[in-house]
């Protein structure tokens, strides 16, 4: 297994709480950028983490940036008591390392949410993620996030502006480099734990859709919902649709929503 980083965290919520979440980011993003989940929850009674992965936001630096790498960070992280956490979100990568870890490790997490996980990149999607990152790291200025997401909230452009500024460049290229192929659809088979998948909406764009979301979806413990209008970063496009989507979801399990 990789050696663990310690990921720094960023926390809202009663820190007394019994009911506990884990957010876990994308690539070339920070935990700060997971705020629209946390407020959700928090107010929902929750306390919640969120961590920045290794190389991103201000967690360390390092030479592995397999997905397996950042799967064994968060497989380290314990809530407070270090008892199971009762909640995993990851979107994205996120959500790839946070699939392997739950698979690995089945008492890590009690239920488990991917929001438009990265679980197998065609060639066409590892294209598009390349491009995006690169003109993210082409000019960090908020103005040039505006101008790409002019939809999206002042404070998420403030937010991404800083995480683009903040990763690894040689962090976030060698995560793309490294995982080739990029494909964790065997753990995703494993998953024991609940897990609700929200996906954007293939309409506009999505990485969880058509012949991949069928083949994953075989798996019972699985369920999924579509975020509609939006596109890889739900939580960007439609903030407050993808906290209802989270909501809602957490709620079918009998969980406090």
């Amino acid at each position: 297994m990789p050696s663990p980083v310690t990921l720094p965290r960023l926390s809202w919520g009663d820190p007394r709480s019994d009911r506990h979440a884990l957010l876990v980011h994308g690539v070339g993003s920070s935990g700060a950028l997971m705020w629209r989940y946390a407020v959700a929850l928090a107010d929902a009674g929750w306390h919640v983490d969120a961590v920045d992965l290794r190389g991103h936001g201000t967690a360390p630096r390092t030479l592995d940036y397999t997905i397996g790498a950042y799967a064994a960070d968060l497989e380290h992280t314990r809530p407070t008591g270090h008892g199971p956490w009762d909640l995993v979100l990851g979107h994205s990568l996120g959500g790839a390392a946070a699939t392997v870890a739950a698979a690995s490790s089945p008492a890590w997490t009690r239920h488990l949410i991917l929001v438009d996980p990265a679980i197998h990149l065609a060639d066409a999607d590892r294209d598009a993620v390349r491009a995006s990152q690169e003109q993210a790291f082409a000019d960090t200025s908020e103005a040039a996030v505006r101008a790409a997401h002019p939809e999206w909230l002042d404070l998420d452009i403030e937010l991404k502006a800083v995480a683009a500024s903040q990763a690894s460049r040689f962090a976030v290229e060698q995560t793309g480099l490294q995982n080739t192929p990029w494909d964790v659809r065997e753990a995703a088979s494993r998953l024991a734990a609940p897990t609700h998948v929200i996906a954007g909406d293939p309409a506009v764009y999505s990485i969880f859709t058509g012949d991949l979301a069928a083949e994953v979806l075989k798996n019972p413990a699985i369920t999924m919902s579509v975020v509609p209008g939006t596109g890889h970063s739900p939580h960007r496009d439609a903030p407050d649709a993808s906290a209802r989507a989270l909501l809602d979801a957490i709620a079918a399990w009998g969980l406090p929503s």
